[in-house]
Protein backbone atom coordinates (compact mmCIF):
# COMPACT_ATOMS: atom_id res chain seq x y z
CA UNK A 1 0.00 0.00 0.00
CA UNK A 2 0.95 3.39 -0.76
CA UNK A 3 1.56 6.27 1.65
CA UNK A 4 0.37 9.91 1.13
CA UNK A 5 4.28 10.66 1.67
CA UNK A 6 5.70 8.67 -0.86
CA UNK A 7 3.20 10.07 -3.89
CA UNK A 8 3.90 13.18 -2.50
CA UNK A 9 7.60 13.10 -3.15
CA UNK A 10 7.52 10.88 -6.62
CA UNK A 11 5.30 14.08 -8.38
CA UNK A 12 7.53 15.62 -10.67
CA UNK A 13 7.75 20.00 -9.53
CA UNK A 14 6.26 21.86 -11.66
CA UNK A 15 7.51 24.99 -13.27
CA UNK A 16 5.52 27.16 -11.15
CA UNK A 17 7.27 25.73 -7.87
CA UNK A 18 11.13 26.42 -9.49
CA UNK A 19 10.76 30.04 -11.57
CA UNK A 20 14.24 29.60 -12.19
CA UNK A 21 14.08 26.64 -14.87
CA UNK A 22 11.65 28.83 -16.70
CA UNK A 23 13.38 29.71 -20.09
CA UNK A 24 14.82 32.86 -20.47
CA UNK A 25 14.50 35.34 -23.31
CA UNK A 26 17.40 36.70 -25.36
CA UNK A 27 19.04 39.45 -24.13
CA UNK A 28 18.43 42.72 -26.07
CA UNK A 29 21.73 43.22 -27.17
CA UNK A 30 22.04 39.42 -28.68
CA UNK A 31 19.03 40.72 -30.87
CA UNK A 32 20.26 44.16 -31.94
CA UNK A 33 23.64 42.04 -32.65
CA UNK A 34 22.05 39.70 -34.87
CA UNK A 35 19.80 42.66 -36.81
CA UNK A 36 23.12 44.30 -36.85
CA UNK A 37 24.35 41.31 -38.74
CA UNK A 38 21.65 40.68 -41.30
CA UNK A 39 21.90 44.50 -41.65
CA UNK A 40 25.87 44.35 -42.90
CA UNK A 41 25.03 40.61 -44.74
CA UNK A 42 22.16 42.08 -46.66
CA UNK A 43 24.30 45.73 -47.43
CA UNK A 44 27.56 43.24 -48.25
CA UNK A 45 25.38 41.46 -51.07
CA UNK A 46 24.32 44.87 -52.41
CA UNK A 47 27.71 46.54 -52.70
CA UNK A 48 30.24 43.31 -53.83
CA UNK A 49 28.90 44.12 -57.55
CA UNK A 50 30.03 47.33 -57.57
CA UNK A 51 33.18 47.41 -55.39
CA UNK A 52 34.20 44.75 -58.14
CA UNK A 53 33.94 46.89 -61.02
CA UNK A 54 35.12 49.69 -58.90
CA UNK A 55 37.92 47.32 -57.82
CA UNK A 56 38.06 46.26 -61.89
CA UNK A 57 37.94 49.13 -63.86
CA UNK A 58 39.48 52.06 -61.47
CA UNK A 59 41.56 51.18 -59.05
CA UNK A 60 43.31 48.51 -60.77
CA UNK A 61 44.53 50.75 -63.80
CA UNK A 62 45.07 53.79 -62.05
CA UNK A 63 47.12 51.82 -59.70
CA UNK A 64 49.00 49.91 -62.69
CA UNK A 65 49.43 53.46 -63.93
CA UNK A 66 51.22 55.01 -61.07
CA UNK A 67 53.18 52.07 -61.45
CA UNK A 68 54.41 52.39 -64.84
CA UNK A 69 54.96 56.07 -64.18
CA UNK A 70 57.85 55.47 -61.81
CA UNK A 71 59.62 53.11 -64.35
CA UNK A 72 60.93 53.68 -68.23
CA UNK A 73 62.42 51.44 -70.94
CA UNK A 74 66.84 52.54 -71.23
CA UNK A 75 68.69 51.29 -73.43
CA UNK A 76 72.60 51.20 -72.62
CA UNK A 77 75.52 51.84 -74.46
CA UNK A 78 74.67 54.76 -77.03
CA UNK A 79 71.11 53.20 -77.71
CA UNK A 80 73.00 50.17 -78.90
CA UNK A 81 72.67 47.97 -76.11
CA UNK A 82 69.64 45.62 -74.88
CA UNK A 83 66.31 47.82 -73.47
CA UNK A 84 65.99 47.48 -69.86
CA UNK A 85 63.28 48.49 -67.40
CA UNK A 86 64.82 51.08 -64.74
CA UNK A 87 62.99 52.98 -61.43
CA UNK A 88 63.54 56.35 -62.81
CA UNK A 89 61.55 57.63 -59.81
CA UNK A 90 59.97 61.16 -60.45
CA UNK A 91 61.29 62.48 -64.06
CA UNK A 92 58.13 61.39 -66.04
CA UNK A 93 56.18 63.64 -63.81
CA UNK A 94 59.20 66.20 -64.55
CA UNK A 95 59.14 65.54 -68.20
CA UNK A 96 55.26 65.87 -68.52
CA UNK A 97 55.12 69.01 -66.27
CA UNK A 98 57.93 71.13 -68.05
CA UNK A 99 56.46 69.97 -71.48
CA UNK A 100 55.53 72.74 -73.30
CA UNK A 101 52.66 70.74 -75.30
CA UNK A 102 51.39 69.37 -72.75
CA UNK A 103 50.38 72.55 -70.74
CA UNK A 104 49.62 73.59 -74.26
CA UNK A 105 46.96 70.83 -74.29
CA UNK A 106 45.69 71.69 -70.65
CA UNK A 107 45.35 75.58 -71.81
CA UNK A 108 43.35 74.41 -74.74
CA UNK A 109 41.42 72.03 -72.39
CA UNK A 110 40.85 75.00 -69.66
CA UNK A 111 39.26 77.21 -72.86
CA UNK A 112 36.97 74.39 -74.49
CA UNK A 113 35.45 74.03 -70.74
CA UNK A 114 34.79 77.62 -70.22
CA UNK A 115 32.78 77.10 -74.03
CA UNK A 116 31.68 74.06 -73.13
CA UNK A 117 30.36 73.73 -69.98
CA UNK A 118 28.27 76.96 -69.47
CA UNK A 119 26.48 76.52 -72.94
CA UNK A 120 25.96 73.04 -72.43
CA UNK A 121 23.79 73.65 -68.71
CA UNK A 122 22.43 76.68 -69.81
CA UNK A 123 20.82 74.92 -73.42
CA UNK A 124 20.41 72.06 -71.75
CA UNK A 125 18.36 73.79 -68.86
CA UNK A 126 16.38 76.00 -70.98
CA UNK A 127 15.45 73.39 -73.22
CA UNK A 128 14.31 71.25 -70.42
CA UNK A 129 12.24 74.47 -68.77
CA UNK A 130 10.91 74.71 -72.20
CA UNK A 131 9.03 71.38 -73.08
CA UNK A 132 8.00 71.72 -69.03
CA UNK A 133 6.44 74.65 -69.76
CA UNK A 134 3.58 73.07 -72.25
CA UNK A 135 4.50 75.49 -75.03
CA UNK A 136 5.76 73.11 -76.92
CA UNK A 137 3.26 70.76 -79.22
CA UNK A 138 4.09 67.47 -79.47
CA UNK A 139 6.14 67.01 -76.79
CA UNK A 140 7.22 63.25 -76.56
CA UNK A 141 8.12 63.46 -80.27
CA UNK A 142 10.50 66.68 -79.31
CA UNK A 143 12.32 64.65 -76.46
CA UNK A 144 12.83 62.23 -78.99
CA UNK A 145 14.37 64.30 -81.87
CA UNK A 146 16.60 66.31 -79.41
CA UNK A 147 17.77 63.02 -77.58
CA UNK A 148 18.49 61.24 -80.79
CA UNK A 149 21.88 62.61 -81.53
CA UNK A 150 22.83 61.21 -78.42
CA UNK A 151 22.45 57.86 -79.42
CA UNK A 152 24.93 58.60 -82.63
CA UNK A 153 28.33 57.08 -81.88
CA UNK A 154 31.02 59.87 -81.31
CA UNK A 155 33.12 58.65 -83.94
CA UNK A 156 30.22 58.98 -86.07
CA UNK A 157 29.14 62.44 -85.20
CA UNK A 158 32.55 63.53 -85.55
CA UNK A 159 32.67 62.08 -89.12
CA UNK A 160 29.32 63.83 -90.01
CA UNK A 161 30.90 67.38 -88.92
CA UNK A 162 34.22 66.68 -90.46
CA UNK A 163 32.17 66.41 -93.67
CA UNK A 164 30.05 69.09 -93.13
CA UNK A 165 33.78 71.20 -91.81
CA UNK A 166 35.17 70.32 -94.97
CA UNK A 167 35.50 72.74 -97.85
CA UNK A 168 34.52 71.28 -101.33
CA UNK A 169 32.73 68.77 -99.63
CA UNK A 170 30.82 70.67 -97.00
CA UNK A 171 27.00 72.05 -98.12
CA UNK A 172 26.52 74.36 -95.69
CA UNK A 173 30.47 76.00 -96.59
CA UNK A 174 28.80 75.90 -100.37
CA UNK A 175 25.60 78.00 -98.94
CA UNK A 176 27.92 79.88 -97.45
CA UNK A 177 29.99 80.90 -100.06
CA UNK A 178 27.01 81.52 -102.31
CA UNK A 179 26.14 84.27 -100.01
CA UNK A 180 30.06 85.59 -100.25
CA UNK A 181 30.03 84.63 -96.95
CA UNK A 182 33.65 82.57 -96.05
CA UNK A 183 33.74 80.47 -92.91
CA UNK A 184 37.20 78.36 -92.44
CA UNK A 185 35.53 76.27 -89.61
CA UNK A 186 38.85 74.42 -89.01
CA UNK A 187 40.64 77.47 -88.90
CA UNK A 188 43.20 78.98 -85.86
CA UNK A 189 40.32 80.66 -84.20
CA UNK A 190 37.37 78.50 -85.21
CA UNK A 191 38.59 74.88 -84.53
CA UNK A 192 37.93 75.31 -80.84
CA UNK A 193 34.04 76.42 -81.11
CA UNK A 194 33.55 73.96 -84.27
CA UNK A 195 34.88 70.72 -81.33
CA UNK A 196 32.47 72.60 -78.97
CA UNK A 197 29.49 72.01 -81.55
CA UNK A 198 30.13 68.99 -81.95
CA UNK A 199 29.81 67.69 -78.45
CA UNK A 200 26.79 69.83 -77.79
CA UNK A 201 25.13 68.67 -80.93
CA UNK A 202 25.74 64.93 -79.28
CA UNK A 203 24.97 65.38 -75.58
CA UNK A 204 22.41 68.69 -75.06
CA UNK A 205 19.53 66.25 -76.03
CA UNK A 206 20.94 63.88 -72.87
CA UNK A 207 21.38 66.45 -70.57
CA UNK A 208 17.89 68.06 -71.32
CA UNK A 209 16.53 64.54 -70.08
CA UNK A 210 17.98 64.50 -67.11
CA UNK A 211 16.76 68.27 -66.19
CA UNK A 212 13.29 67.47 -67.64
CA UNK A 213 13.09 64.49 -64.99
CA UNK A 214 14.10 66.69 -62.46
CA UNK A 215 11.46 68.92 -63.41
CA UNK A 216 8.88 66.39 -63.57
CA UNK A 217 9.66 65.85 -59.92
CA UNK A 218 8.56 69.72 -58.98
CA UNK A 219 5.54 69.72 -56.99
CA UNK A 220 2.53 71.24 -58.67
CA UNK A 221 1.40 72.71 -55.99
CA UNK A 222 4.38 75.47 -55.65
CA UNK A 223 4.16 75.95 -58.98
CA UNK A 224 0.60 76.69 -59.45
CA UNK A 225 1.12 79.10 -55.78
CA UNK A 226 3.54 80.83 -57.74
CA UNK A 227 0.87 81.88 -60.90
CA UNK A 228 -1.59 82.61 -58.20
CA UNK A 229 0.77 85.56 -56.84
CA UNK A 230 1.62 86.65 -60.61
CA UNK A 231 4.85 85.16 -61.34
CA UNK A 232 4.89 84.96 -65.02
CA UNK A 233 6.12 82.00 -67.06
CA UNK A 234 9.61 83.19 -66.84
CA UNK A 235 9.50 84.35 -63.49
CA UNK A 236 8.21 81.23 -62.69
CA UNK A 237 11.02 79.51 -64.43
CA UNK A 238 14.12 81.46 -63.61
CA UNK A 239 13.21 82.15 -59.73
CA UNK A 240 11.17 78.95 -58.99
CA UNK A 241 11.87 75.85 -60.67
CA UNK A 242 15.72 76.65 -61.29
CA UNK A 243 16.19 76.59 -57.89
CA UNK A 244 14.28 73.33 -57.41
CA UNK A 245 16.55 71.30 -59.25
CA UNK A 246 19.73 73.34 -58.13
CA UNK A 247 21.08 69.86 -57.47
CA UNK A 248 20.50 67.84 -60.68
CA UNK A 249 22.36 71.37 -62.34
CA UNK A 250 25.62 71.13 -60.40
CA UNK A 251 25.39 66.88 -61.09
CA UNK A 252 25.29 67.85 -64.98
CA UNK A 253 28.01 70.02 -64.41
CA UNK A 254 30.07 68.16 -62.70
CA UNK A 255 30.19 65.24 -64.99
CA UNK A 256 30.13 67.94 -68.12
CA UNK A 257 33.25 69.06 -66.65
CA UNK A 258 34.76 65.19 -66.17
CA UNK A 259 34.44 64.46 -69.63
CA UNK A 260 35.24 67.67 -71.32
CA UNK A 261 38.91 67.25 -69.20
CA UNK A 262 39.03 63.91 -71.35
CA UNK A 263 38.77 65.72 -74.64
CA UNK A 264 39.85 63.21 -77.75
CA UNK A 265 37.39 61.79 -79.81
CA UNK A 266 36.53 65.05 -81.71
CA UNK A 267 39.95 66.47 -82.29
CA UNK A 268 41.57 63.26 -83.18
CA UNK A 269 39.65 62.66 -86.12
CA UNK A 270 39.24 66.29 -87.28
CA UNK A 271 42.98 66.25 -87.17
CA UNK A 272 43.00 64.34 -90.41
CA UNK A 273 41.44 67.29 -92.23
CA UNK A 274 43.20 70.37 -90.30
CA UNK A 275 46.83 71.24 -89.59
CA UNK A 276 45.72 73.26 -86.36
CA UNK A 277 44.85 70.36 -84.53
CA UNK A 278 48.24 68.37 -83.62
CA UNK A 279 48.88 64.97 -82.21
CA UNK A 280 49.35 66.42 -78.78
CA UNK A 281 46.24 68.90 -78.50
CA UNK A 282 44.29 67.66 -75.75
CA UNK A 283 46.03 65.91 -73.07
CA UNK A 284 44.23 62.88 -73.92
CA UNK A 285 46.17 62.81 -77.31
CA UNK A 286 49.46 63.75 -75.72
CA UNK A 287 48.94 60.39 -73.68
CA UNK A 288 47.95 58.40 -76.97
CA UNK A 289 50.60 59.95 -78.55
CA UNK A 290 53.17 59.38 -75.96
CA UNK A 291 52.49 55.44 -75.23
CA UNK A 292 51.15 54.41 -79.15
CA UNK A 293 53.94 56.77 -81.17
CA UNK A 294 56.66 57.49 -79.23
CA UNK A 295 56.29 54.13 -77.09
CA UNK A 296 56.91 56.00 -73.51
CA UNK A 297 54.51 53.92 -71.62
CA UNK A 298 56.60 55.59 -68.51
CA UNK A 299 55.41 59.20 -69.76
CA UNK A 300 52.13 58.09 -71.52
CA UNK A 301 51.05 56.71 -67.43
CA UNK A 302 52.83 60.09 -65.79
CA UNK A 303 50.94 62.14 -68.05
CA UNK A 304 47.36 60.26 -66.94
CA UNK A 305 48.16 60.36 -63.33
CA UNK A 306 48.24 64.29 -63.69
CA UNK A 307 44.97 64.00 -65.33
CA UNK A 308 43.47 62.42 -62.61
CA UNK A 309 45.06 64.46 -60.38
CA UNK A 310 43.54 67.53 -62.27
CA UNK A 311 40.00 65.60 -62.82
CA UNK A 312 39.59 65.15 -59.07
CA UNK A 313 40.65 68.16 -58.02
CA UNK A 314 38.17 70.42 -60.01
CA UNK A 315 35.31 67.61 -58.71
CA UNK A 316 36.11 68.23 -55.04
CA UNK A 317 36.46 71.75 -55.49
CA UNK A 318 33.53 72.17 -57.30
CA UNK A 319 31.79 69.62 -54.54
CA UNK A 320 33.09 71.53 -51.79
CA UNK A 321 31.56 75.31 -53.33
CA UNK A 322 28.52 73.62 -53.93
CA UNK A 323 27.70 72.88 -50.14
CA UNK A 324 29.35 76.04 -48.94
CA UNK A 325 27.00 77.90 -51.18
CA UNK A 326 24.25 75.30 -49.73
CA UNK A 327 24.77 75.88 -46.50
CA UNK A 328 22.71 79.36 -45.80
CA UNK A 329 20.03 78.15 -47.45
CA UNK A 330 19.33 75.12 -44.92
CA UNK A 331 20.23 77.32 -42.32
CA UNK A 332 17.58 79.74 -43.37
CA UNK A 333 15.14 77.20 -43.78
Amino acid sequence: MTSPLTTTASTPPSPAAHPSRAPSPLPASSTRRSARHRELGACGALMTPFLLLLVTVFLIPVGTAIWLSFFSDDQPGLGFGPERTVFVGLRSYTAVLTDPTFLGGLGTVVIYCLIYIPLMVIGALALALLLDSGLVRLRSWAQLGLFLPHAVPGIIAAVIWLYLYTPGLSPVVDLFAKADITIDFLGVHTVVPSIVNIALWSNLGYNMVVFYAALQAVPREIIEASVVDGAGPVRTALQVKTPLVRSSIVMVAMFTLIFALQLFTEPMLLSQATPMINSRFSPSMYIYDAAFTRNNYGLAAAASVVLLICTIALSYGVTRWTNRSNTPEEEAR
